[in-house]
């Protein structure tokens, strides 16, 4: 942790080609067969490992190692880099003699994904006080009122600030205090559901990690609850909503991708694990596709219908349903139309990976 805070360049590089394996899947290093594989088909090892994993491995981008391939310089110096950078991985403990990661690696993964995403909302100014919702561009309204009494931490610093300016005060005053409204019913208890079914494997797993990261920080630091459920062919974990910040963090970022996706037993789950008391139930799923098989085999209801009456089900108990779509093609985008209908929630469409936890977030500071 120390080494991360005081940018060891090596550890962090370390650590993110770690990150990048686990969210491809890749449990061991095998580097013969991880050369083989790069020099006869790039696009067939980029398949199988992803883009980030073989760029942190080789240290060249992606289109330097495509270009240079047929070069037998190039190939012994790429094969010799590799050696070196799993030597020096189990020189550091980070894999055993047989290439498999170690508990060490995990916890470095985790610190990287934490630092990473804690810097990313510290850039944004989201560490001190509630993000200004305006400033995402998914559709939230602006919620500005005077500050007269309530929590200090929900005074919009910013605009209390150009407020001052604008009036020509010399200092800031009184009145000039404003704050975020809070229409919140009470405590929250939020559940963020997360596909890791094979296609969401590497970028979008990493990001959607992050995201969780971001939700679970902040949530925890408003007192309410986050639980979590991966799925993918069925129900992978689960997590009971908890305000246990390292316990959610863990969780988090052990997860890897496989297998096909199932919202209806997600959803059914979901509403199991909500807490019976008075207060928000709200369940976050973010998904590159919508359901692809049915709850069982001898159900006799398609996917989509089998979906829908779960969040129909969902909906009758008070729980809203929001849907974070990742490049849905149209059919998967009405459906995902329809279960935010039901579930009275929203559906973002994902445009950039990068904005995944700013719309997390939003769909968070939406719940009342």
């Amino acid at each position: 942790m120390r080494s991360v805070l005081e940018s060891d360049e090596e550890v962090i590089n370390d650590g993110k080609l770690i990150t990048a394996a686990i969210n491809t899947g890749i449990g061991a290093f095998t580097p013969d067969m991880l050369f083989d594989k790069l020099v006869t088909n790039y696009k067939t090892a980029k398949k199988i490992y992803g883009k980030s994993f073989l760029q942190e491995i080789a240290g060249y981008g992606e289109s330097t190692i495509e270009r240079n391939l047929h070069i037998g310089e190039f190939r012994h110096e790429l094969k010799k880099r590799i050696k070196d950078r799993l030597d020096r991985l189990k020189s550091e403990g980070l894999i055993d003699r047989e290439g498999t990661l170690t508990e060490k690696a995990m916890k470095l993964s985790k610190v990287i994904l934490y630092t990473e995403e804690l810097d990313k909302l510290a850039a944004r100014g989201l560490l001190g006080e509630r993000e200004h919702v305006k400033s995402y561009s998914y559709g939230m309204k602006d919620g500005i009122k005077p500050f007269r009494h309530g929590r200090y931490r929900d005074i919009a610093v910013r605009k209390t600030v150009k407020l001052a300016v604008r009036r020509q005060h010399s200092q800031i005053e009184k009145n000039d205090l404003v704050a975020y409204e809070r229409e919140s019913k009470g405590r929250r208890n939020i559940i963020y559901a997360l596909d890791a079914s094979g296609s969401m494997k590497g970028s979008k797993l990493i990001q959607c990690k992050k995201a969780g990261i971001a939700l679970a920080y902040k949530a925890t630091e408003e007192k309410d609850k986050i639980g979590l459920i991966v799925f993918g062919k069925e129900v992978k974990s689960k997590t009971t909503p908890t305000n246990n910040f390292r316990k959610l963090l863990d969780k988090i970022t052990g997860i890897t991708a496989r297998e096909k996706t199932n919202i209806a037993a997600t959803v059914k789950e979901a509403v199991s694990m909500f807490p019976r008391e008075d207060a928000t139930k709200h369940l976050i799923m973010i998904t590159d596709a919508m359901p692809t098989m049915p709850t069982s085999a001898t159900s006799g209801e398609t996917p989509e219908k089998e979906t829908l009456e779960a969040v129909s089900a969902a909906s009758d108990k008070g729980i809203t349903i929001s849907v974070i779509g990742i490049n849905l093609k149209k059919e998967g985008q009405e459906i995902a139309e329809r279960i935010a209908e039901i579930g009275k929630g929203r559906l973002f469409k994902v445009r950039d990976l990068e904005d995944m936890d700013k719309i997390v977030l939003e769909d968070y500071y939406s719940t009342a």
